[in-house]
């Protein structure tokens, strides 16, 4: 039986790690698209900007088993003026990452959810269930 994963919230602890969670996805997307800049010369900006995005109105959760990280994500409520919706359809909470680190693709939990930590109270659900596989 698999050890559970802990989902909870980045600290500075982290922040090694999540650069290299960073520079991963960010080389995924390079491959895939051009115009996305190599992960290397991005993440530290990146990481600048991120966590001020989520900071008053998001979160960046990070996932680990055993200690070891395994991957992160970040989102924040986004607000905009689109005058031809109504103003609830102006505010909708926008995922801005999602990474698991490719050595940690392919594995569930025993529950085949990942458990949350009771310490996030945004977090309405008990587990994130993930059924798409990333390559």
């Amino acid at each position: 039986m698999s050890a559970s994963l802990t989902i909870r919230p980045v600290t500075a602890a982290d922040w090694s790690e999540l650069r290299k969670a960073v520079v991963e996805l960010q080389d995924y997307e390079h491959r895939l698209h051009t115009t996305r800049l190599p992960g290397e010369r991005i993440a530290d900006a990146y990481l600048d900007w991120m966590p001020g995005q989520s900071e008053s109105n998001g979160a960046v959760l990070v996932a680990e088993r055993d200690g070891n990280f395994v991957g992160f994500v970040a989102g924040w409520i986004e607000t905009t003026e689109n005058v031809a919706e109504a103003p609830e359809s102006n505010r909708f909470g926008y995922i801005s990452d999602i990474c698991v680190l490719s050595a940690f693709r392919g594995q569930r939990s025993p529950h085949g959810c990942w458990r949350v930590s009771n310490n996030i109270s945004s977090v309405p659900a008990p587990c994130v269930c993930v059924s798409t596989r990333l390559p």
